[in-house]
């Protein structure tokens, strides 16, 4: 069930939302070229600061998880990681075209890398998901409802997950993203109208503007939702146990989730929340590009391990 939502969510969301990046309005006039740089300055500090911490990110969280009872939750976590280490790898590049401001690399990798970040946040909302839910489900004492779901199936099910995004995304890719122009013409991959330039293909998103409301909506509801329950966990735990909580392991697992949760808000609800006003603004290209780069920070989610740690809170290393 979980690959089932996992792989149709990740191939809606694709397919309906990777063409709507930076989407240009032939009917205005280009962008300042000054006004363009601005907004390139912008966004290499931005994912400047995501690559550096988010390396050091998941550099910690590989020594955390070599110590780390093997869980559902914990295989879960794993696939985030893995996540965040493909995205990271395509930000240098991105690094590289905002400092330069011209695109040198074939306008096939120019496709590849655009679509890495919606690919990474999708990936990383379901991934999120499962770990919530998860929680949810023992603290509410359903685990034994999962008792027949065994690592072994997590570690199958993740690598059919993998297997179906790395086999369906670059078909997606190569054969449906980045296929026609900002004037709706067919272009050939090797061949654009502007070859200095990357990140801004233009399509026809009237098509999926229905499918791209449906899926802000359900993301901005999913995880208001999941954060209010997981609030309410930890409120629970705080009036059960008052002062003592602290030193609750359960306490400790679920204040853990709720920082995923709230990462998730921090991170994915602006960007949806402008989304469904980018819409109906398409030729907000530029801001479209800022909000979008703002989901990358979830790659420092794990930096909530190094906190819990150094701070010397009563939190047990073995909670996931």
């Amino acid at each position: 069930m979980t690959s089932t939502v996992a792989q149709s969510t990740l191939s809606t969301a694709i397919n309906s939302t990777l063409s709507m990046t930076s989407v240009p309005q032939t009917s205005m006039s280009p962008s300042d070229p000054k006004d363009q740089d601005d907004y390139h300055t912008v966004l290499l500090v931005i994912y400047s600061v995501v690559l550096l911490c988010g390396t050091i990110s998941l550099s910690l969280m590989v020594h955390v998880m070599k110590s780390s009872a093997t869980s559902t939750t914990s295989i879960a976590v794993l696939n985030l990681i893995f996540a965040h280490f493909i995205f990271l790898l395509t930000v240098p590049f991105r690094m590289y075209y905002y400092a330069t401001s011209q695109w040198s690399l074939s306008h096939g990798w120019c496709k590849m890398v655009s679509g890495m970040i919606h690919i990474h946040m999708y990936m990383s909302f379901v991934f999120y998901v499962i770990i919530l839910i998860t929680r949810l489900l023992t603290f509410y004492h359903k685990a034994d409802r999962l008792a027949y779901f065994q690592r072994i199936h997590a570690f199958i099910l993740s690598a059919l997950v993998w297997i179906a995004v790395l086999v369906m995304v670059p078909c997606i890719i190569h054969f449906s993203y980045g296929k026609k122009n900002n004037n709706g013409n067919k272009t050939d991959d090797n061949k654009t109208d502007d070859t200095k330039r990357c990140f801004r293909f233009g399509d026809n998103i009237e098509s999926a503007k229905a499918a791209n409301y449906i899926i802000s909506t359900l993301i901005i509801v999913v995880a208001v939702v999941l954060t209010a329950l997981q609030a309410n966990v930890l409120w629970v735990l705080y009036k059960k146990h008052r002062q003592g909580c602290t030193s609750q392991q359960d306490f400790g697992a679920q204040l853990k989730s709720l920082c995923f949760a709230l990462v998730m808000v921090a991170c994915f609800i602006p960007y949806h929340l402008f989304r469904l006003y980018y819409l109906e603004h398409i030729h907000l290209q530029n801001v479209n590009e800022v909000f979008l780069s703002f989901t990358t920070f979830n790659c420092l989610d794990m930096l909530t391990f190094l906190g819990r740690r150094t701070c010397n809170v009563c939190l047990l290393g073995r909670a996931i």
